[in-house]
């Protein structure tokens, strides 16, 4: 938790029901805001804080820690904070953010943040981002290194996951470029079955990885070190992280399920070239990407909250170090 000083720092509470999806989207939008605005960040628990619906609808707050000062702005990510949100929308002198697609209507909050995957048109109060925000920085170079992240996620409602289709992408690109070094990362989702066949190709230049015994900054520090990022596309989270680092980002080819909101998101980063297909692995591994610049949208995502007026006395902060 951040501590206030006697300068007029923007206040900010994060509201958070602790998904580890949620709590990145507000850490990448607040630690930009900080940057930019010099915002002091305080973060609230949604679980430990009973909200009765009629204290929502009629925006009346609930008892909160006394040591909290008084927000300019509040920012709530998942659904489980929305109740404490819309309870604190009359609060003097804040103003509320969500973060993703409400169960409410729009307008009872002062702005929204919503990846294009959720099919929301913008308006004034209304910010649409290609894909999800997270806390990732965009490298000012990509290492000359021929080194290569692999993230696999696994199983979910958007793709048709095969062990044997995953696997065999793996040791495809492995065999197509012997001089290169490989990090491989499953994750929690990733098929117990299909992480022992990882484990047994862990060798001299091919690193295997287990999720559940990294440090917080582990992605980071694999990124900044990576020439050439791959990604199972069933994580948006994931897919995006790796787009916005800047590192040339490819996507292993997984079936689509018709329909599927995550899916047609994807397909809007390939469209745009901040990933390629499996297809095009010949000009991710030879450090070639179709756009010019990352997919940073913490970054835009801040500068709009601040443009449009949810953080009063930010604006001259933001305008001194816009390109910051």
């Amino acid at each position: 938790m951040a501590t206030n000083n006697a300068s007029a720092a923007p206040v900010i509470w994060l509201l958070t029901d602790n998904k580890p999806g949620h709590r990145n989207q507000l850490k990448g939008l607040a630690n930009r805001l900080r940057v930019k605005a010099g915002a002091s960040l305080f973060w609230v628990n949604a679980q430990d804080v009973s909200v009765p619906l009629w204290r929502a609808l009629l925006a009346l707050p609930p008892a909160l820690d006394k040591a909290l000062p008084h927000p300019d702005l509040v920012i709530a990510a998942g659904t489980g904070t929305h109740k404490l949100l819309l309870s604190l929308r009359r609060l003097k002198n804040t103003k509320t953010l969500v973060i993703m697609k409400p169960g409410f209507p729009r307008t009872w909050v002062d702005g929204a943040i919503i990846p294009a995957h959720d099919g929301v048109t913008e308006n004034q109060k209304t910010l649409i981002t290609e894909g999800v925000i997270n806390t990732v920085t965009p490298m000012a170079k990509v290492t000359d290194k021929p080194e290569a992240l692999l993230l696999l996620g696994g199983p979910s409602p958007h793709f048709d996951w095969d062990d044997d289709v995953v696997f065999g992408q793996i040791t495809h690109l492995i065999n197509e470029y012997p001089q290169w070094r490989w990090t491989i990362s499953g994750s929690r989702r990733t098929p117990d079955a299909l992480r022992a066949r990882l484990d047994e190709l862990a060798g001299p230049r091919i690193t295997v990885v287990n999720p559940d015994s990294t440090h917080e900054d582990w992605l980071s520090h694999s990124i900044a070190a990576s020439r050439a990022i791959w990604v199972t596309p069933d994580s948006m989270s994931m897919v995006c992280e790796a787009a916005t680092s800047g590192v040339p980002t490819g996507l292993l080819q997984l079936q689509e399920h018709p329909d599927s909101r995550v899916a047609s998101g994807v397909q809007r980063l390939v469209e745009t070239g901040y990933v390629a297909r499996w297809s095009d692995h010949a000009s991710v591994m030879g450090g070639k990407t179709g756009q010019e610049k990352p997919l940073w949208e913490a970054n835009r995502a801040a500068q709009w909250v601040i443009q449009h007026g949810l953080m009063p006395g930010a604006m001259h902060k933001a305008q001194k170090g816009t390109n910051t």
